[in-house]
């Protein structure tokens, strides 16, 4: 194909582009009416981030949207951002930048290609169908081209899928593996179902934990679509800013994102609130996929035992098994998931850096952290909750 039919352009924003444009690349399976794979790089979702000021100036997190046009048609985007940190990522590189500005190197700013504060998996490149092969090349050599002719340290493609992962390589980008918790449908019927698949004990505490996290006082409830209200954002939003202050000092959304969720991604949502005496007390934000509930945000103004698995984790099982999903990804980190039915997964993100040398030394760290990922994802499954009769179908 001829290369001087391809333009790059860079977008400083979501608003000078259509949705109908965008999405041809981001969900282009949600043409027939259906849900995107997942909400997190449709416009809506991404304009909602920029509208509020969660994203944009001051936050550290500039738009500068990748955007590739063969004679004159989108063929592939990418949300990309110019960052002036790494937070917000989940993919952590504070050692790389510390070791770059020791050797007397400039790390910040660096290009990303994200979604901000959103550990999911989920294709970043995004591309027209038909157009794959030609709209990733050139998005991936668009961005270094981008980084090199504006002296930026290095590119960065966090929670992409494992297909652009092993594309990105092949093109000369560096791989690196993470892992995270996920909970697997193995065709459950209902929760008692995959109780079921769990040896004795694991079974038994699990309803120990539901039983003592129902004794609250109150009821629980899934809500979305038309069943969310604006109030119901006022309890989440204190929720938020509670958890978000212990963790990262100050919330990385702003209040106005979730009004403009409301408005425009109420079916892409599923709040579980925990209420007691008519007022929520306790919270858990999902995001609902085509085949995937996303677990985001969790926090209360009451402790109560237990409380916090039964929304993020049991709660989030249910309604899996319910919409028929297929998995829940329950966010970042935390091994105390692995008791509760949500198994070590890989994850995938891929690298670019501008100094050779400095890219030959993080080449070698990330072949070591491979393998030591590796190993952690065979000790943790090992350890799963899962009756060990037949663990092939946990694998």
């Amino acid at each position: 194909m001829d290369q001087a039919q391809i333009e790059v352009r860079v977008l400083g924003s979501l608003s000078q582009i259509t949705a109908a444009e965008w999405d041809s690349c981001a969900c282009p399976e949600a043409a027939d009416g259906g849900r995107p794979l997942d909400p997190f790089t449709t416009h809506r979702f991404l304009l909602a981030l920029e509208e509020s000021g969660s994203v944009g100036p001051g936050t550290g997190w500039q738009p500068q949207y990748l955007t590739v046009y063969l004679d004159g048609m989108l063929i592939g985007a990418a949300p990309m951002y110019a960052k002036s940190h790494s937070q917000g990522e989940y993919i952590f590189d504070h050692n790389w930048a510390h070791a770059y500005e020791n050797a007397g190197g400039r790390y910040y700013p660096k290009l990303q290609i994200a979604v901000p504060f959103t550990p999911a998996t989920g294709r970043r490149f995004l591309l027209r169908p038909g157009y794959q092969a030609v709209g990733m090349s050139a998005l991936v050599q668009g961005a270094v081209q981008l980084a090199a002719d504006n002296q930026v340290s290095s590119v960065h493609a966090t929670f992409c899928t494992e297909d652009e992962a092993l594309a990105g390589e092949q093109m000369g980008l560096m791989l690196r593996h993470s892992q995270q918790f996920h909970w697997l449908n193995d065709g459950y019927a209902n929760f008692d179902g995959f109780l079921a698949a769990l040896s004795s004990r694991k079974r038994k505490n699990i309803r120990k934990e539901r039983a003592q996290a129902c004794a609250f006082g109150g009821e629980i409830r899934a809500l979305t679509g038309d069943d969310l209200r604006p109030e119901h954002w006022d309890a989440f939003w204190e929720f938020y800013q509670d958890t978000g202050a212990r963790k990262w000092g100050v919330p990385y959304l702003t209040r106005q994102f979730f009004d403009i969720a409301q408005e425009t991604m109420a079916d892409d949502m599923a709040l579980v609130l925990a209420e007691r005496g008519g007022y929520p007390i306790a919270g858990a934000l999902n995001f609902i996929g085509r085949e995937t509930l996303y677990g985001r945000y969790w926090g209360c103004v009451e402790h109560h035992a237990c409380l916090h698995f039964e929304l993020c984790y049991y709660r989030a099982i249910d309604f899996a098994i319910a919409q028929g999903l297929a998995r829940v990804e329950a966010g970042a980190q935390g091994e105390h998931k692995l008791a509760r039915g949500y198994l070590p997964t890989r994850t995938h993100s891929l690298h670019w850096v501008n100094d050779p040398s400095f890219a030959d030394a993080i080449k070698k760290y990330l072949d070591a952290e491979a393998q030591a990922v590796g190993e952690e994802i065979e000790i943790l499954t090992d350890y799963g909750p899962f009756r060990k009769s037949n663990p092939e179908e946990h694998q």
